[in-house]
């Protein structure tokens, strides 16, 4: 099989994670850096590949690419995933796909009118015990869900968005649940399907002069049949991250998945089931004083790797991607009526 030609879009903390696991696969080959601001150096001296300081001269050059993975500031995702699909290629796009949903639907009929593929960033659903509470949910294990509690408790302060100009912008950032937790609506989403019912409390405490948005929230909301749901997250935690957890209250047992990035069993007891031993990781992505989400981007490559060499079909898809963006936006918009 010929190895699978990746450029990168995006130079930041997240983009050169991309680089790096894409030039330790076998199966992959980084052909291209594309970021505005980073020196070419960047390029030559970590991975010795072409560096050009814009999408629309990479495009012009008709460099042999399959795939463009675009880490770029939210706000640029859509029109920069458009113009990818457009040149005749596959894209891996970052959480979110877009900032809105009208946007994410623009990728999709474009992804279609092309015949190409979206690979949307979703890695947490690599993650053990997720992968495992996702197998429990199939398979009816736990019978009458009750109750979901999804908890997201994280620091940024100004170390985070003091140095980065896009961070907490409406237009490039987009708000809290888009850059900070759309990953753990996602794994919500993945398990127990869409919501409604939406009741959603916002508050800015201590992020007033440094953001437009809010820094903590209280959602409430149902799904299922009769289920309650409820979203409590807050980046004001003090000094470093907390937690992301998500507490299962079910006819069956209960079970807890936390630690900072939702990787570890926290609690488990399920009526006749035994929970099984599991390959548990503290790994996160790395951004300097922060940390992020559990660090699978090589899942996420070799996923891709897999779809086009025909053997796996897409973890994350586009249309997932598009249903996070809607939910996170029916969950700002009810808090509208408060």
């Amino acid at each position: 099989m010929s190895q699978v030609k990746f450029a990168v879009v995006g130079c930041g903390h997240i983009g050169k994670k991309h680089a790096e696991v894409i030039s330790k696969n076998k199966d992959a080959e980084l052909v291209a850096l594309i970021d505005i601001k980073n020196p070419a150096e960047l390029a030559i001296k970590d991975f010795h590949v072409p560096f050009f300081y814009s999408l629309k001269d990479f495009l012009k050059q008709h460099v042999n690419a399959d795939v463009i993975n675009i880490a770029t500031p939210n706000g640029l995702h859509a029109q920069q995933a458009i113009d990818c699909l457009n040149a005749g290629k596959h894209i891996v796009i970052e959480k979110p796909m877009a900032l809105h949903s009208t946007a994410a639907k623009k990728i999709i009929n474009a992804a279609n009118e092309k015949g190409k593929h979206v690979f949307v960033v979703m890695q947490n659903r690599y993650s053990p015990p997720v992968v495992c509470l996702k197998e429990i949910v199939e398979k009816n294990i736990l019978d009458k869900i009750y109750t979901v509690q999804l908890n997201c408790f994280w620091n940024r302060d100004e170390r985070y968005y003091v140095p980065v100009n896009w961070h907490g912008t409406k237009t490039l950032d987009g708000g809290t649940l888009f850059t900070q937790f759309s990953h753990f609506i996602d794994i919500f989403y993945w398990l127990f399907g869409d919501i409604k019912n939406i009741q959603t409390r916002l508050q800015s405490f201590n992020h007033k002069q440094l953001t437009e948005f809010e820094d903590s929230g209280i959602v409430t909301f149902e799904f299922g049949d009769d289920s309650l749901g409820c979203l409590h997250f807050s980046t004001s935690v003090w000094d470093k991250n907390f937690e992301s957890s998500i507490t299962v209250i079910a006819e069956n047992g209960c079970i807890k998945i936390g630690g900072q990035y939702m990787d570890k069993i926290e609690y488990s007891h399920i009526k006749n089931y035994t929970m099984p031993a599991l390959l548990q990781s503290n790994i996160s992505n790395d951004y300097g004083n922060y940390k992020g989400s559990a660090a699978n981007h090589a899942l996420v490559i070799q996923n891709v790797i897999d779809v086009l060499h025909n053997k796996k079909s897409i973890t994350a898809t586009a249309e997932e991607g598009l249903k996070v963006i809607d939910i996170i936006e029916r969950i700002y918009n009810a808090s509208l009526n408060h």
